[in-house]
């Protein structure tokens, strides 16, 4: 990696709007278009919301945001060590959620998938969940 760093931060709401600030300032050196940024901070936004949401079902905890890139690509990564997932395959699927009650959209996912070029997720019930995510750069 040309660059990286790691952040840890309460798992409540009002940090979805820091994780994004951050994640926009970190990669801004890398001179993205303002397409490829937003994307990054869209999919960023639906990862820390899923971890406070889902994650930790708003009781708090922590949340880890890693960031890292080289000449062609932005690396990210979201963490939780709340509840896990039990099927990940469902989760991905499009309009599924969790939490029906909150009136959820059950599109995180297919959001981080579609504004990402490539994404994974990995979890464990009762160990959390972390979520892969990659931006090439290219110019528009």
């Amino acid at each position: 990696m040309k660059n990286q760093m790691k952040l840890f931060f309460d798992a409540i709401s009002e940090n979805e709007g820091f994780a994004r600030l951050v994640v926009a300032g970190f990669f801004a050196q890398k001179n993205p278009t303002i397409a490829q940024l937003t994307d990054v901070k869209t999919a960023v936004s639906e990862a820390v919301t899923n971890a406070i949401i889902h994650g930790y079902e708003g009781k708090g905890g922590t949340v880890e945001l890693y960031c890292a890139y080289d000449e062609e690509t932005l690396y990210i990564e979201v963490a939780d060590k709340g509840i896990g997932i039990g099927d990940i395959p469902q989760a991905l699927e499009p309009l599924y959620t969790s939490k029906p009650e909150q009136e959820r959209s059950g599109m995180g996912f297919t959001i981080m998938e579609t504004f990402m070029d490539d994404m994974r997720v990995e979890s464990d019930i009762h160990t959390g969940t972390r979520i892969y995510m990659q931006k090439k750069l290219t110019t528009e």
